[in-house]
Formats: C-alpha cells, sequence, structure tokens
C-alpha cells in the first residue's frame, strides 16, 4: 500500500479545524485532522510532509511517526507536531480499514463497551475564531439551544439539573478565566473569588454530589492565585482542578500540588513521554490529560498512557477540537487499562460535529460507546468538499 494523495479541507463553519484524507493506490481513504492554527499546519503538511510521506511503501503508524519527525519544532505542540498528529490518525485508520477491525482492537482490545463521559460546557462557537484561549475566542451565542458556556456563568445550577437529566454526571466550568484575564493571572481578589465560586456553589445547590465538577483553569495562573483558587475550591470536592499551571511550570506545579487538597489534571498541551515524565515522577498530577492530535497521534498518546500508567495514573483525553479527533479518544480511552472519563462537548456532537462526518461514537445516558466499524469509524459526510465554505487543497504522487 502507497500514499498517493495527501488531500486537507478547511470549513468556515469551523475555521481552527483542518481535516486530512490520505489516498492509497489500493482505493482506502484514511481521515485525520488537526485543530488550531489550521493554515500553518496546511502548509507544513503539502510543504514538508507530502514528499516525505507520498509514495512510501506501507506506511505504517509507527515507521512513519520516526520517518517524518522534525528536527525542529518537536518539543512543543507547534504546527509541526500537529501535522503529524493529523498524518497519525490517518494511518492508523487506514491501518483499521484495511485490517477490518476497529482503531480500539489495533490499541489492543476494548476493555469496555462503553465510557464515562463528562460534558465540557462551551457553545458551538466555541474557540472559533483565533487559536488563542481567551475570552474573546468564546464565541457566545446567548440564544443557541446548546451555548452551555453562557449558561454555566449565567444560571449554572439549571444547566446541572438540565444535564443530571440527560444522564450525564460530570460537568466541566471555567470560572475564574475573566478572572486571569484581569489580574494577568497573577493574583485573583476576594470579589473575584467570590464571583467564580458562587458557580461551583450554585451547581452544588442544584444537584447535589450527584454531579462531579471539573473545574478549568487553562494554564492561565501563576501559583499564587492557583493557590488561592484551589483551596477555595476544596470544600466542593471537584473531581479535579485542571491546568491550574502552564504544564511547563514543572517545579511550580509540583508545589501548588503539595499545598493544596484538590486533584490535579494537566496534559493537553503537554507533548509526548519526555513533556510527561517529570510531571509523573514527581507525583504533581493526578490524572493526565492526553490530547491525541496535539501530542503527536495515538502513536506517542498511547505510550504515554502507558508510561502514567507505569506510575498508577489514570488517563482522560482531551476533546474540545473536532470529530475525528474525539473517535480517536474513544478507541485510545476504551482500551487502556487506565482509561478513566472521556471528555465530550454536547454542543459540538449536535451541531457542526455532526455536520463533517458520519458515524460519530455514540453519548448517550453520561457514557461513550466504542465504535465497532474499521479504523477509526467515522466518514466525511458525501459532498463535504464542495460547500462553499469549504477550501480543499492536494499533493500528489
Amino acid at each position: 500500500m502507497k500514499i498517493i494523495a495527501l488531500e486537507t479541507l478547511r470549513l468556515g463553519i469551523q475555521p481552527n479545524t483542518l481535516i486530512l484524507r490520505l489516498h492509497t493506490d489500493e482505493g482506502l481513504v484514511g481521515v485525520g485532522e488537526a485543530f488550531f492554527g489550521a493554515g500553518a499546519v496546511e502548509a507544513y503538511l503539502h510543504e514538508t510532509i507530502a514528499p516525505a510521506l507520498l509514495g512510501v511503501e506501507d506506511p505504517t503508524p509507527e515507521a512513519m511517526a520516526r520517518h517524518l519527525a522534525p528536527y525542529v519544532g518537536y518539543q512543543g505542540g507547534g504546527a509541526e507536531v500537529r501535522a503529524l498528529g493529523a498524518v497519525d490518525l490517518a494511518l492508523w485508520d487506514l491501518l483499521g480499514k484495511r485490517a477490518g477491525l476497529p482503531v480500539a482492537d489495533l490499541l489492543g482490545g476494548s476493555l469496555r463497551d462503553r465510557v464515562p463521559i463528562y460534558n465540557t460546557c462551551a457553545g458551538p462557537g466555541y474557540v472559533g475564531s483565533s487559536s488563542r484561549q481567551e475570552s474573546a475566542n468564546w464565541g457566545l451565542q446567548a440564544a443557541n439551544r446548546y451555548e452551555d458556556l453562557h449558561a454555566f456563568l449565567h444560571r449554572p445550577g439549571e444547566l446541572a439539573r438540565e444535564l443530571y437529566a440527560e444522564g450525564i454526571r460530570g460537568m466541566k466550568v471555567w470560572p475564574f478565566d475573566l478572572a486571569a484575564e484581569e489580574t494577568g493571572g497573577t493574583d485573583i481578589t476576594p470579589q473575584q473569588l467570590a464571583r467564580g465560586i458562587a458557580v461551583v456553589e450554585s451547581i452544588r445547590e442544584a444537584v447535589g454530589m450527584e454531579m462531579e465538577i471539573l473545574v478549568e483553569l487553562h494554564g492561565l495562573w501563576y501559583r499564587r492565585g492557583a493557590e488561592k483558587i484551589c483551596e477555595a475550591l476544596a470544600p466542593f470536592k471537584p473531581f479535579w482542578v485542571e491546568d491550574p499551571l502552564r504544564a511547563d511550570a514543572q517545579d511550580s506545579i509540583h508545589h501548588l500540588a503539595s499545598a493544596v487538597d484538590v486533584p490535579i489534571a494537566l496534559g493537553e498541551t503537554c507533548v509526548g513521554r519526555r513533556g510527561f515524565l517529570p510531571l509523573l515522577r514527581d507525583g504533581a498530577i493526578d490524572v493526565a490529560i492526553i490530547d491525541p492530535g496535539w501530542t503527536g497521534g495515538l502513536t506517542e498518546a498511547r505510550k504515554i498512557a502507558s508510561l502514567a500508567d507505569t506510575f498508577g495514573l489514570p488517563i482522560a483525553p482531551h476533546d474540545c477540537s473536532g470529530p475525528i479527533a474525539f473517535a480517536a479518544c474513544v478507541h485510545l480511552v476504551a482500551s487502556q487499562p487506565n482509561g478513566l472519563i472521556q471528555e465530550t462537548v454536547r454542543a459540538f456532537l449536535r451541531t457542526w460535529y455532526a455536520e463533517l462526518v458520519d458515524g460519530l461514537p455514540e453519548v448517550s445516558d453520561g457514557h461513550v460507546r466504542v465504535p465497532r466499524a474499521p479504523g477509526l469509524g467515522v466518514e466525511l459526510r458525501p459532498g463535504l468538499a464542495d460547500r462553499p465554505d469549504a477550501t480543499r487543497r492536494q499533493s500528489t504522487l
């Protein structure tokens, strides 16, 4: 089998998403995806990866991870690594389709038919206008049925009851981000702290301890501010506090973990085994968040999962990107012995995800089912490249 064409597709419905299709001489097509900086990733795929990938005999994920490894740009989740992640997902998809097996089986087999999920309380337009993690990129659409970000900011208790009625038992919110923007993350005032805590308190009042609360801090804080937030959250027993500091602030993360009494989850912006190892070795985190696309693909993600397992830590794949990456995450978490929970965004699943692909993993009653179709189990919807908001580019052998 040889790759004879590398095709990319960008769509106006979500400008940060780049879809990749690898076409083979056997007629099979593998799908992959990158998220954030779609234009830069697209350029790297066509200008650097395509000349090295097209025509290679039997391009397996592990072999191509080595063959395509960049000389620079490998230490962070930049365009090079995100491009490699898209290619790797597509190669796993091809491997599964060629074998007639779902990717979870190729990763060792599913340990469970379904995995618990939580809902990240974003809206359909979340992080759609730029690659920056800021409130200007929240894409708030207050009138939209699934605008969960506006809902958790203004009616968190009502939203919690609504999610609970759907069978969802975990919700992620980020009520302190505006304060981080106001102070630069160096500190938080009592008034700012009270506003954020009020969101968590309203959720607890509405549904009690029946709903797990996950608090996202997006790595926007310095240790002083993060410690105050974690201390204030402790009485509410959060499932975890995520990314209280940047993933590369490893010494500070260790000190923070020693000072506070809340579980810390971290890792979506951490890259590779070498990025995770210091955090695991120092006991600085309680849950490893893995983003397969941002860490170079499933090939590297499964090694991170195994490394976390060595240190007795669970993993929870990150999904606040696109539908192909979401499917990859489900295969990963279901096939790893330390798979804990899967992130979902109902506002994405019920709006633009379904416009892009068929075969999405089924989410119901607080769980996601592992797809059983060959490969990743998702396919682009017919005519997607012909949409008026589509930009298509192809490199051929």
